[in-house]
């Protein structure tokens, strides 16, 4: 990890990570009943292990596709400015699109996100993210089904890291730093 010394202190549990995740499954089940196919779109690195849980509890006719995006790089916040390291490559025209996001913070990457897809020409266009953090909230937007709404707190695990370490926690925890 990086220069400093630190404690996670688990928020979620896997137990109840799995839970709603079954739940959100269901309430997306009920929203996009009818579709041919659902396109998921997982937002890489953070979604990765929620959108496989996800994809695996939804019931409906799937196909997924992510979309790399960069905004934190090796900070525990949010840069604000959204870049695109590797875009999609399903033709979401005329679709079903969901979008799959690890956490709502600051609300930057999901705007960005829902307008570059938008444009595409989806039939339909939804979002759901495992974490909303609306205490850091800088542009108005909101994702469908949210998870869990969790505290001002920098968060690792479940896919979610930092500076690319603890992604492979089963629970979601908070960092708690301290000076070396």
């Amino acid at each position: 990890m990086p220069e400093h010394t630190h404690e996670i202190v688990p928020l979620i549990p896997r137990e109840t990570i799995a839970l709603r995740v079954a739940a959100l499954a269901n309430e997306i089940d009920g929203e996009f009943a009818g579709t041919d196919r659902l396109v998921l779109i997982a937002l890489l690195r953070g979604a990765f292990m929620f959108a496989a849980d996800l994809a695996r509890a939804i019931k409906l006719d799937q196909e997924i596709d992510f979309l790399e995006l960069s905004s934190y790089g090796n900070a525990t916040t949010s840069s604000g400015k959204v870049s695109i390291l590797k875009d999609i490559q399903t033709d979401i025209a005329g679709r079903d699109v969901l979008v799959v996001d690890d956490i709502v913070d600051t609300g930057h990457t999901l705007a960005f996100v829902l307008e570059l897809l938008q444009a595409r020409g989806p039939s339909k266009l939804r979002s759901v993210t495992l974490l909303d953090k609306p205490s850091r909230r800088e542009v108005k937007t909101a994702a469908d089904w949210t998870g869990f709404e969790i505290p001002d707190a920098f968060v690792i695990g479940y896919g979610i890291d930092y500076a690319q370490h603890g992604r492979n926690l089963p629970f979601v925890g908070m960092v708690q730093f301290k000076d070396k």
